[in-house]
C-alpha cells in the first residue's frame, strides 16, 4: 500500500530546519512536509533542506509553508502551488521566532548567502 501524500494527523517535526539546527546552521524560512511533518529550510536558505527532503528517497513531494500566516501547498512534481486541508497544530514556528533563523546562529550579512 502507498503511503498517501498528505498526512493531516501528523504534527511537524520541531519548531525549526531539523539539518539546520542539528548542524548549527540558519535559515530564511521554513516548509512542513504535508507527508512525515519534516520541518525543513526553503530554496532560499543557503542549505535548501526542505527540497532535499522532498527530492529525496521518500517521496514526500508536497510541501507547506511553516511561516506565520501562510498556508500555500506546493508540489515538487508538478511544480505547482496547491490548496490543501488543515494539517495538525501547531501550523507555523513561534511567533517569537525570528526569520532568518534561529536566533544567534543567522550572519551579521545573512543576506550575501541566500540562494536567489
Amino acid at each position: 500500500m502507498t503511503e498517501p501524500l498528505v498526512r493531516t494527523e501528523v504534527p511537524p517535526s520541531g519548531t525549526g530546519c531539523a539539518e539546520c539546527l542539528a548542524s548549527g546552521g540558519w535559515w530564511l524560512h521554513l516548509r512542513r512536509c504535508a507527508t512525515c511533518g519534516h520541518i525543513g529550510c526553503c530554496d532560499n536558505s543557503p542549505a535548501q533542506h526542505a527540497t532535499a527532503h522532498a527530492t529525496g528517497d521518500e517521496g514526500h513531494a508536497i510541501i507547506q509553508s511553516y511561516e506565520p500566516g501562510e498556508d500555500w501547498f506546493y508540489d515538487y512534481r508538478s511544480g505547482e502551488f496547491l490548496e490543501g486541508p488543515e494539517l495538525a497544530e501547531p501550523c507555523s514556528h513561534p511567533l517569537d521566532q525570528p526569520a532568518p533563523g534561529p536566533k544567534g546562529q543567522v550572519p551579521k550579512d545573512w543576506q550575501r548567502h541566500l540562494n536567489t
